[in-house]
């Protein structure tokens, strides 16, 4: 016997034919002289069924068991009307067994196998085999799949050429931790694993490709986070002679095609566009959910004006005064303002919360009320657009602490308190003009807020190449070409113009602090060919895992990998990471020390 349909296949219009199945056995009812079985491949179920006609049949079927694989032949039967079941695809026939065979036989199963059993994720990370089995995962990977087919045929189409770039590189220490290949031939030398193809890619560009992409595997040893893997994938793109307008054209259609070949959703093109300044001002942070309004307003002058201390100290100090407005929230209790709003504002440094709400008559209640005159509060409210019922939380302190805790509370205000924000909304932003350097108060030292490749704003090039190196040095003023994607508040993925002028790059890499010595160790091969006649270009690299994970509606990637690590960044099934024998240590020259306290 060979297999004629799948399990998920036939129809009321397949009655009368003989077939043949294979697939697993999803669940068994005993009737003694008649008995159901499910049979489920990754297409669906067939309701097969063994009857007292073919008695020696019927003995073997009563010997099987949940998760054996069978191999079956009969005839398709239209199921009596009564017996129809309208959830299932198959719902309409079943199959009577003439022959079937045992392919193989499963033990106990450590968990069931349906998409309604709880198991904990320690338990389906041990056994993702098996957790590859439900319907659910099946359903995931195949949207991961079409994604990811989508995208191939979208590149294609935009004269992208797929090009595969080295897993075993030179260590560019810049950014996360490299994961380290020791060389067995090359003693005492280290590949490490791609954090992503950044050099590579640009080198594509000087090497005449034009437009380069891949579905790229990359690593990083970063610590260890939930919502991480170590391993991960991303869509990598290049393009030569290109400005960041022809990123955003290719990587919407790109995005298009994903939401539509996964789960059927158009999207609306042009993505909207916003500045990291005004995401900023209006959301305080460079990740906005745009899914609902809730727009921060600073109110700095009108608050100093006002005889209330904690906000005239926060701005003697060099500190900024925000405000959000809740709507609704006259309803909220003292508990939900004074205590639930603050603890999610309190780990990004905030130390309270000032309310005020507003009446159904206009009328003003909370705290500082009594240091402000009506007129102050009438326009306080009008800036930040607030109305009868409403209430209005306000943070003062450094622009940092306020920016962070307001875009915190805002996000629990719209996605969980006041449920603004619908999970099959898809709101894509783009945020650009990042600044260039980030100053580290602990190395004393810039750091390239994005990476030492990415160009620096063409307004701002002159203030770049005349700055100097110390903390007032003004490098805090430069923007750069970069331009992150965002999702619903969740960063999905990042890009940026890059560096095609030696001149530049060599600047860029003496405000960071490289010597020159360190520039030719790390980076001395990309250094060299951009002399040779380099195009100007830009890319992106858009997360898969992330993307697939959100449009499906998961909070954890691992429900879109097929063998993904836990939080520990351990793989449950296989116990990697794993011991080496000393042998294998020695050949390659590696000698375990005991871990430093």
């Amino acid at each position: 016997m060979k297999r004629t349909h799948t399990c998920g296949e036939l129809r009321k219009s397949d009655v009368g034919q003989t077939v043949t199945l294979a697939g697993w056995v999803q669940n068994r009812r005993d009737h003694g002289g008649l008995m159901f079985i499910d049979l489920r491949d990754r297409y669906g179920l067939t309701q097969i069924v063994f009857d007292t006609a073919r008695p020696e049949v019927l003995k073997l079927g009563h010997e099987v068991r949940a998760e054996w694989v069978l191999q079956v032949a009969g005839k398709v039967l239209a199921r009596p009307g009564d017996m129809v079941n309208p959830k299932m695809a198959t719902g309409e026939i079943e199959l009577e067994v003439d022959a079937f065979n045992v392919l193989s036989r499963s033990i106990a199963l450590p968990f069931e196998v349906d998409d309604y059993a709880k198991v904990g994720e320690e338990a389906r990370m041990t056994y993702r085999y098996l957790d590859l089995r439900r319907p659910r995962m099946q359903k995931n990977l195949a949207a991961r799949h079409r994604v990811v087919h989508a995208i191939r045929e979208t590149m294609a189409r935009h004269g992208f050429l797929e090009i595969e770039t080295p897993i075993l590189a030179k260590s560019t220490p810049e950014g996360a931790r490299d994961y380290l290949v020791p060389s067995r031939v090359h003693w005492g030398r280290y590949y490490a694993l791609p954090q992503s193809p950044q050099l590579f890619k640009q080198l594509c560009m000087i090497g005449g490709l034009d437009r380069y992409y891949q579905i790229a595997r990359c690593f990083r040893d970063e610590d260890l986070r939930a919502d991480r893997q170590p391993e991960f994938t991303q869509l990598d793109l290049e393009m030569s002679f290109a400005d960041q307008e022809d990123v955003f054209l290719v990587c919407e259609d790109a995005m298009k095609a994903a939401f539509g070949a996964g789960i059927g959703v158009d999207l609306a093109m042009p993505f909207p566009r916003m500045s990291y300044a005004d995401a900023m001002a209006k959301y305080g942070c460079d990740k906005p959910d745009l899914r609902f309004g809730l727009e921060l307003s600073e109110v700095t002058d009108l608050a100093a004006a006002a005889e209330f201390k904690v906000f005239r100290a926060a701005v003697a100090q060099g500190g900024i005064v925000k405000g959000i407005v809740i709507p609704g929230g006259e309803s909220f209790s003292r508990r939900d303002l004074d205590v639930e709003l603050l603890d999610i504002a309190k780990p990004y440094g905030a130390k309270g919360l000032a309310w005020v709400k507003i009446g159904s008559d206009g009328a003003y209640a909370g705290a500082p009320v009594k240091f402000f005159g009506k007129e102050q509060l009438d326009a306080i409210a009008a800036r930040l657009r607030a109305k009868p019922g409403d209430a209005m939380a306000f943070s003062a302190d450094q622009p940092r602490v306020v920016n962070a805790g307001l875009a915190a509370v805002r996000n629990f205000l719209g996605q969980a308190k006041l449920g603004l924000a619908k999970p099959d909304d898809f709101k894509f932003v783009w945020i650009t003009e990042f600044p260039a350097f980030e100053w580290s108060l602990e190395d004393k030292r810039w750091q390239s807020a994005h990476h030492p490749f990415t160009s620096i704003h063409p307004d701002d090039v002159d203030i770049m190449l005349s700055a100097g190196l110390d903390a007032d040095s003004g490098l805090d003023r430069v923007r750069s070409a970069a331009y992150d994607l965002v999702l619903n508040g969740t960063e999905t993925a990042s890009g940026s113009v890059r560096i095609h002028d030696p001149q530049l790059q060599r600047k860029v890499f003496q405000a960071l602090g490289v010597a020159p010595d360190q520039i030719k160790e790390r980076f001395g091969f990309f250094t060299d060919a951009l002399r040779y006649g380099t195009p100007p270009h830009a890319g992106i690299a858009p997360g898969i895992d992330r993307i697939v994970a959100m449009m499906l509606g998961y909070d954890n990637i691992r429900e879109v990998i097929a063998f993904p690590k836990n939080a520990k960044a351990v793989d449950l099934m296989s116990d990697a990471p794993g011991n080496v024998d000393a042998k294998q240590l020695g050949e390659l020259g590696v000698k375990n020390v005991e871990k430093p306290e």
